[in-house]
């Protein structure tokens, strides 16, 4: 059996012989052209035969040495494209330089030269359209789904299909054909939009990927220049634009590089952003582990400064804390003492005790009279319901420095400092004599904070929340972010074990739920980054299961993604079926490399007005009644669903709850009880 290497080495010598066969035959036509000789009738299918033959052996050969890469670097490919193939352009440009001198200045000019060189051309050509197809194919396929693998199957399937019309010496530009030929090229298009992977370039990646997919694009032209050139020689016994499977590869070669150039191109100035973005997601997720990691506050605060700093590109600050009735300067960037006594004291008499912003510092008469350098500032307030720790202050030297965007991202650092910092506290009360009592009081109003108590009220759906812990804090959370105008996303979860080690990852769960869905993405990609976050900080023994859901009331549908969560329970007004959503998922935390993106799915449904969805967590189906060990169970609640659709969301709500307790009896319960009713409306306007 043959391996990669003698496959390999098998092709290459194929290709040579076939071309150096193909060489021949092209003399020995000219020559019988230009003595008008009557050419042979078979020599135009030999010529065709080896066409063909060094085509299949060439791009056969790139795919093999394109397959066995498997390198994650982007820019590798490229550099890899450019070198071994694109290059080729060039050279071919030197050739033809040297061509021309000889012609034109020694006036050398030879039917046997003319040849060697357009078929040098054609040899260079072939090996750059099979390099760029299979580099094309690996970057295309990044994050590759069914669809979109079965599309490339058939789009390589009817490529080489157009070698039989070479084959059977038919010409591609027959009216016979053209259809064909244009579904293919709308068919390239469509492959064409498939450019995930530039996404994930950074500033410096996508600026060396700009350079080597213009070199590749300029090599495209080059041998489409050459080509064009020779086409209307009359000495020449070939041409080999006739050729459609070229001509197709070409284009998609040249459509799909210039649409990688041009995308990279236009997010070029937006890279720097997500960069910050992610960087903004590490330092809230350093923040979120500084219990796990044994921190102390000053290294809770390091982290925020700094954090806050780089998030917002401050140009000057300083971070004060609460030390009983005194203020305590921790941390200062380019300002002095001198200035930040003048600052706080003009703060004071304008009374600014809470969030403040100002981005025009210069129209305050007061500030003006300080004659400072900056022009705006913003004032953040590190507290939580009870304590205030401290107030962070930073400054810029434009005016509008701080939009709301960047107010709300340091208003996240801000909020889980307060969470961290109490819970740093919380441990260290916990080695007092008093301390359970005290961990349960503080993580239970931190808990309770957590938890939204109302949801926007909007024309086009309306729900009902339940939420009971079984001690006093637990591991159930649910939580929601409007997206936009038209969509939210809501997520319910539930930690393994109960108690503070729950309230705790409930709390992280939540700050990365708002961390990455700034970002507005899909269910199964926020399952998959949200499981790497977690794989850092959750203890081995723990797990976490969640479902995501993203309403759209303009889509009039929702995509909704579950990671080891109970199903979700539902009713179809048109349809008048109740029945329980059977997807796939895995627990977050469960599996903890890279192999879980392949556990998650993600579906979509369209809603009807009069819908109903009943999100839960298990200590609703799982429920005991109080002198047996028989369970509540999903038949009992898509019951309860089936007699009471009718009613509205709050009304649904109270009557499962009610026939929950009824079930188990009054004041029993094992387990956190969290239930979400969603009815839809038929009545859906702007929100």
């Amino acid at each position: 059996m043959l391996n990669k290497t003698n496959t390999r080495f098998l092709l290459i010598t194929t290709a040579i012989i076939s071309w150096v066969l193909l060489l021949a035959n092209l003399l020995l036509s000219a020559e019988s052209r230009q003595q008008q000789e009557i050419t042979e009738p078979l020599l135009p299918f030999i010529h065709n035969i080896l066409v063909v033959i060094f085509i299949v052996s060439v791009f056969f050969c790139q795919r093999i040495s394109v397959l066995s890469l498997k390198k994650a670097d982007f820019v590798a490919y490229l550099w890899n494209f450019f070198m071994r193939a694109a290059i080729g352009a060039y050279i071919a440009m030197a050739i033809y330089i040297g061509y021309v001198l000889s012609t034109d200045f020694i006036n050398l000019r030879s039917n046997l030269l003319l040849h060697l060189v357009y078929h040098t051309f054609f040899g260079l050509l072939v090996i750059f359209l099979g390099k760029g197809l299979y580099v094309w194919r690996q970057l295309l396929l990044y994050h590759k789904n069914r669809f979109l693998q079965i599309a490339w199957d058939w789009f390589e399937l009817l490529l080489y299909g157009t070698l039989l019309l070479t084959l059977l010496n038919f010409d591609y530009t027959s009216y016979i054909f053209l259809p064909l030929l244009a579904l293919l090229v709308f068919y390239i298009l469509f492959l064409c939009t498939n450019l995930k992977w530039v996404a994930y370039l950074n500033f410096n990646k996508k600026s060396r990927s700009l350079v080597l997919l213009g070199a590749i694009l300029l090599s495209c032209y080059i041998f489409q220049w050459f080509f064009y050139e020779f086409k209307n020689s009359p000495e020449l016994a070939a041409d080999y634009t006739a050729v459609g499977f070229l001509v197709l590869v070409m284009l998609f070669v040249g459509l799909y590089g210039l649409a990688a150039f041009l995308v990279a191109l236009f997010s070029l100035p937006t890279s720097s952003v997500f960069e910050q973005k992610s960087e903004d997601l590490l330092n809230f997720q350093r923040l979120s582990q500084s219990i796990q990691q044994g921190q102390s506050e000053q290294q809770v605060y390091d982290t925020l400064f700094d954090s806050t700093i780089k998030a917002s590109a401050a140009t000057a600050g300083w971070l004060e804390l609460e030390k009983g009735s005194e203020k305590q300067i921790s941390h200062m960037l380019n300002i002095t003492d001198d200035q930040i006594q003048r600052l706080r004291h003009l703060l004071a008499a304008y009374n600014y005790d809470a969030d403040h912003l100002n981005n025009n510092l210069d129209r305050n008469p007061g500030f003006k009279e300080l004659e400072l350098p900056w022009q705006s500032m913003v004032v953040l307030p590190i507290k939580s319901l009870k304590h205030q720790f401290g107030t962070l202050y930073l400054l810029k030297d434009i005016e509008n420095g701080f939009d709301r965007e960047t107010v709300n991202v340091l208003q996240t650092f801000t909020n889980q400092t307060t969470l961290t910092i109490e819970n740093l506290r919380l441990v260290a009360e916990s080695l007092q004599n008093e301390r359970y009592k005290e961990e349960l009081k503080i993580a239970s109003t931190v808990q309770e904070n957590l938890i939204p108590k109302t949801f926007p009220s909007d024309s086009w759906f309306e729900i009902s929340t339940h939420a009971l812990a079984a001690k006093e804090v637990g591991g159930d959370f649910y939580d929601f972010l409007q997206l936009s105008e038209s969509r939210i996303a809501i997520i319910i979860g539930d930690v393994s074990g109960k108690g503070i080690t729950a309230a705790f990852h409930m709390a992280q769960m939540k700050g990365i739920f708002h961390g990455l869905m700034q970002q507005d993405m899909a269910p199964s990609e926020f399952m998959r980054q949200a499981n790497s976050a977690l794989s850092r900080c959750l203890e081995r023994t723990s797990f976490i299961t969640s479902s995501l859901y993203i309403i759209d009331y303009r889509m009039k549908g929702f995509v909704f993604a579950r990671a080891g969560h109970c199903h979700t329970l539902y009713y179809n007004a048109m349809m008048q079926d109740t029945f329980y959503f059977q997807t796939d998922g895995l627990g977050l935390g469960i599996i903890r490399d890279q192999s879980y993106k392949n556990h998650i799915r993600e579906m979509f449904y369209d809603y009807n007005p009069g819908d109903v969805m009943v999100i839960y967590t298990d200590g609703i189906i799982e429920a005991r009644a109080e002198n047996s060990n028989d369970e509540y169970g999903e038949e009992r609640l898509r019951y309860m669903l089936e007699q009471c659709y009718h009613m509205e969301a709050d009304d649904i709500k109270c009557a499962i709850i009610n026939d929950l307790q009824n079930f188990t009896g009054p004041n029993t319960i094992y387990d956190d009880q969290t239930l979400l009713v969603i009815k839809f409306k038929a009545d859906q306007q702007t929100v």
